[in-house]
């Protein structure tokens, strides 16, 4: 072989040397191109309120955490379909996932009731969010929705809601008579309490009290009903939220695109999911005080209940409890697993 041949013949070889990685990184990102996923997730909130802000905060982890392989396209409440009937659509494969607070679908499914608060329950988040992930509250509330083709994801859990009154109430017992606004299990309790429960929309709420349709009401944290102005129309805020100490919403997903999933995929949602969970609690505390404050500022008054009314009054809501089960295997199961850590806890008797 002459000097030239063999220049040219390593000149070849060099070639394909170089070329081959070239190869190889093209086919990479072709396979990652197609193994992309592209998620659509219709939320509970308003655009541009401060929950719906850490569901685009939960988005934007998951994308993290999978160098963007993984995106997750967030909708307001009602955006895509309204909030009633987003069950049926993510069922149906609308979209993959929505957020949801299960007591909308308590009357349907019994124990939705107990995973999504308990009134005169769990008076600490902390408390709560242990049932779900040492207590296994996590696995009973996947064995709710698995029979309708949508997989449990995680909750994001957080402290109490308020009542928000046109009337100043200084006990539980001054409620019995009066006309109050409640959903979920709460509204089942609090009618076992002797309250003319309405179970209106989140919608209708500033209205109802304007109009004096209902004397006090539920709606949702400090901010959010700060916001809605309800410090116009209601000038007493109970103290502590018995009827919704804790609260918990939840990420559920179509069960077939959650199962075509990666098991790394399953995992980032699982992680992202609990890290906004703590981080939009903590943000709730510190909110509060400042819209406490803001309440004041507006004339209204803090009442705060004394806590002996509120232990006492666990005690009698047991049987309202075991009422709203309706004979449910699951909702029954789920109520003895709270009520077992409860009296772990000291909160009620054994």
């Amino acid at each position: 072989m002459t000097r030239m041949t063999r220049r040219r013949a390593l000149a070849r070889l060099t070639g394909t040397a170089l070329a081959a990685p070239a190869i190889v990184a093209a086919g990479s990102l072709a396979t990652r191109a197609q193994d992309k996923v592209r998620w659509r997730m219709q939320a509970l909130w308003g655009g541009g309120t401060n929950p719906q802000v850490y569901e685009e905060k939960f988005a934007a982890r998951v994308a993290e955490l999978t160098d963007g392989a993984f995106e997750i396209q967030t909708f307001a409440g009602g955006q895509i379909v309204p909030a009633a009937q987003a069950f049926d659509a993510v069922r149906g494969g609308a979209f993959e996932m929505m957020k949801t607070f299960d007591g909308y679908t308590a009357g349907k499914i019994p124990a939705h009731g107990f995973t999504s608060t308990v009134p005169f329950g769990f008076p600490e988040a902390d408390q709560y969010e242990a049932w779900f992930y040492e207590r296994g509250g996590l696995e009973m509330a996947r064995r709710s929705y698995a029979p309708a083709g949508l997989s449990y994801v995680a909750p994001t859990i957080y402290g109490e809601e308020p009542i928000h009154s046109k009337i100043p109430l200084n006990t539980i017992a001054e409620m019995s008579g009066k006309k109050g606004r409640f959903v979920g299990l709460a509204s089942s309790v609090m009618a076992e309490f002797g309250v003319a429960v309405s179970p209106l929309p989140t919608s209708e709420v500033y209205s109802a009290l304007d109009k004096g349709l209902i004397d006090f009401a539920d709606r949702g944290d400090l901010q959010a009903n700060y916001e809605e102005g309800l410090h116009e129309v209601a000038k007493y805020i109970i103290l502590p939220g018995f009827h919704q100490p804790t609260t918990a919403t939840a990420y559920v997903a179509n069960t077939r695109a959650y199962e075509a999933l990666s098991a790394q995929n399953k995992a980032v949602l699982a992680v992202a999911a609990r890290e906004i969970s703590g981080s939009l609690r903590q943000d709730i505390i510190v909110k509060n005080v400042e819209y406490l404050q803001k309440y004041r500022d507006a004339g209204v008054e803090v009442i705060t209940l004394d806590p002996a009314d509120v232990q006492e009054n666990r005690g009698r809501a047991v049987e309202a409890w075991r009422k709203a089960t309706n004979g449910d295997a699951l909702a029954t199961e789920m109520l003895e697993s709270q009520m077992a850590f409860m009296q772990d806890l000291g909160l009620l008797d054994a």
